[in-house]
Order: C-alpha cells, then sequence, then structure tokens
C-alpha cells in the first residue's frame, strides 16, 4: 500500500494550524532555554512515545490500532506523536530562517552554488531578504 500523500498534506495543513494557535497563547516559549533546551523538549516528548512503547513491545502500531484500547490510551499516544511532529517543524523552521533559507534542495535538485531565478523561492545560495 502507498502511501496517501493527501492525507499526510492535510495533516502538515493542521499542523501549521494548530501551530499558529499556540504561538499566539505560548509565543517562543520552546525555545526560551535556547537549544539545549529545545532538544530536551524533544527529548521528553520521545521519552513520553518511548514508555508507552515499551509495554507494546515497540510496535508503534499495536496500540494505536487495536480497537479495544481505551480511546484515552490511542489518544495520548497519537497526541505526543503529534507534539514531537510539531516541535520538529518548530525547530526545522527556525534553523532554517534563521539560516536564510525557505527549503532545503531535495535528492536530485540543484544544491550549493545554484541560483533560482523564482524569486518567491529563495536558493541555499541567495541571501535573506529583509
Amino acid at each position: 500500500m502507498s502511501e496517501n500523500y493527501e492525507l499526510l498534506k492535510i495533516i502538515a495543513n493542521d499542523d501549521v494550524e494548530v501551530l499558529r494557535e499556540k504561538g499566539k497563547a505560548y509565543g517562543n516559549s520552546w525555545r526560551k532555554r535556547g537549544g539545549p533546551g529545545a532538544f530536551m523538549m524533544l527529548a521528553r516528548k520521545w521519552d513520553r512515545i518511548e514508555n508507552q512503547m515499551e509495554a507494546a513491545g515497540y510496535d508503534i502500531f499495536e496500540p494505536l490500532l487495536q480497537k479495544e484500547m481505551s480511546a484515552a490510551t490511542t489518544d495520548g499516544l497519537l497526541d505526543d506523536i503529534r507534539d514531537l511532529r510539531r516541535y520538529l517543524l518548530l525547530v526545522e523552521g527556525h534553523v532554517m530562517d534563521s539560516l536564510g533559507k525557505r527549503r532545503v534542495p531535495m535528492k536530485g535538485e540543484p544544491g550549493p552554488g545554484y541560483v533560482n531565478q523564482d524569486p518567491d523561492v529563495l536558493s541555499p545560495t541567495q541571501p535573506r531578504r529583509a
């Protein structure tokens, strides 16, 4: 079975909306203590997922797909997965923004030295716009 890319796009767009809403309430608190604090935030989320997976023999699909599991159990695990994914997006976005990049070239795309002619998309060698 191939991946459902339309569903992934919906999930990614939802992540952006959730982050936008949470950003209104919490601001940049996730990076208040710099890189080490941001790393520890990611580590705590991973630790929560890992603790839940230990009981399932590290089969992440087992508790999520079992019909007899309580909604609280599956919702808690999915919440942790969503939180980790969203925090990873924040970290990547912060790094890319700090480097003045909108995106990293994908495999097969032109890399360093390539100057993009599209004014709306920054290449790795274009300076950040003011």
